[in-house]
């Protein structure tokens, strides 16, 4: 198939080189509610031990929103934890389109996550792969 077949056929409103992006206030009980989930009480996630961590997976979640409004089911996700997040910090992901192809069960999607803080600083880098069903 040519590049610009695969792009007809792809969703709607994807395009390769697009960006997408999703904010979130890390909070204390963001925090509370994700160690609960995941069990991980280090002492740094501990919110009542002054400033918080959050946890590394707390933080990539921000990226899998943008998966979940685009009906994406991951194969395969990488993370590189580069700095701390902690209560009080604003985090972006920013989600780039890597590659569309056509499959036989939809879209196969490639994309770059960079997630960054309030100071413009990247804290997670990673990328994921995975298919749009149609």
């Amino acid at each position: 198939m040519s590049s610009s077949a695969e792009e007809e056929t792809a969703p709607p409103d994807l395009a390769v080189g697009q960006v997408l992006r999703e904010h979130r206030l890390i909070t204390a009980e963001d925090i509370t509610a994700f160690a609960d989930l995941a069990g991980d009480r280090g002492r740094h996630h501990l919110p009542d031990q002054g400033r918080a961590m959050a946890h590394g997976l707390l933080t990539a979640s921000l990226a899998t929103k943008i998966g979940g409004r685009l009906n994406f089911i991951a194969r395969r996700m990488g993370w590189e934890f580069l700095r701390p997040v902690w209560t009080g910090d604003t985090i972006t992901a920013e989600v780039t389109v890597r590659t569309l192809n056509e499959v036989r069960s939809g879209t196969r999607v490639e994309f770059d996550i960079e997630i960054l803080n309030q100071d413009g600083e990247t804290v997670l880098r990673g990328d994921s792969s995975g298919v749009i069903r149609h």
